[in-house]
């Protein structure tokens, strides 16, 4: 290991404990003002600070930067915002931009004490993805719900975090919820992994980007829709990496990341 990777290995362990342990603190307080009075300001202003706060110590910790633009291409009133999904970042950067968020959060943590308590009192919608296809329905009724209460309900299409600039593997569930709704679907394309990615012990220095896109109208058929928010998200993404690549990561990339760099200059230089 290089002194250079050391030490942001040791910034890295320094966001994680003020990360961790400020995210512990405010679901503690969020998670029983949640439990005894359900959806309250006092919750959703702990929501707005950590999102703040987490975005300024990754920049001060890490070194990590957060751009966000094309926040105007969110329509007025309900709509689906869905997003690519690369690390943590992609969940606190575009939160403030939202108005009032429904994000879509896996069973597990929904059954976290106080975590899942305060999630619930922030309009969290609950998936089970062990039953596959299966929880699609009981999904769509609470994003139903949340879309009533005034929410935008924010999935990740994919269902999981990805590696910058791999193969995209959309599911049926953000199809089933586009036909169902009846809303426009906001597509977000970002570069986060490249900074932030899944399971690595170092985040890195340099500025991670998300992208509101034009929003897609609904009434398309299922097939179209998908290809326009594939394509959409999937072309901005790579514009965003190949754009950080070409002003620097703040480390060398590995051998899969530079061949997967490589690939994607020659097809967009195509």
């Amino acid at each position: 290991m290089s002194l250079k990777t050391l030490i942001q290995a040791i910034r890295t362990a320094l966001f994680y404990v003020a990360f961790i342990g400020q995210t512990a603190v405010l679901a503690i307080l969020a998670g029983t003002v949640g439990l005894v009075a359900g959806r309250t300001r006092f919750g959703w202003a702990i929501a707005r600070y950590w999102c703040w706060s987490n975005v300024r110590l990754l920049r001060w910790l890490t070194g990590l930067n957060t751009h966000v633009e094309g926040a105007g291409n969110i329509p007025p009133g309900g709509c689906i915002i869905a997003s690519k999904h690369q690390s943590d970042w992609d969940i606190f950067a575009i939160f403030p931009h939202i108005g009032r968020p429904a994000y879509i959060a896996k069973k597990e943590l929904m059954r976290i004490p106080f975590f899942g308590w305060a999630a619930r009192s922030l309009d969290c919608i609950e998936i089970d993805r062990q039953k596959g296809a299966e929880a699609i329905p009981a999904m769509i009724e609470q994003a139903r719900d949340a879309i009533a209460r005034g929410c935008r309900i924010v999935i990740y299409p994919e269902g999981t975090r990805k590696a910058p600039l791999s193969p995209p593997g959309y599911r049926q569930g953000i199809v089933r919820m586009y036909a169902e709704l009846g809303v426009p679907v906001v597509p977000v394309a970002l570069n986060s992994g490249l900074f932030w990615g899944r399971n690595s012990p170092v985040i890195w220095p340099g500025t991670a980007s998300a992208r509101f896109l034009p929003p897609i109208e609904p009434g398309l058929p299922p097939t179209i829709f998908l290809e326009r928010l594939r394509s959409a998200i999937e072309a901005d993404s790579t514009e965003l990496a190949l754009e950080a690549a070409a002003t620097g990561l703040g480390r060398v990339p590995d051998a899969a990341l530079q061949e997967r760099l490589a690939r994607a200059r020659q097809t967009t230089h195509h």
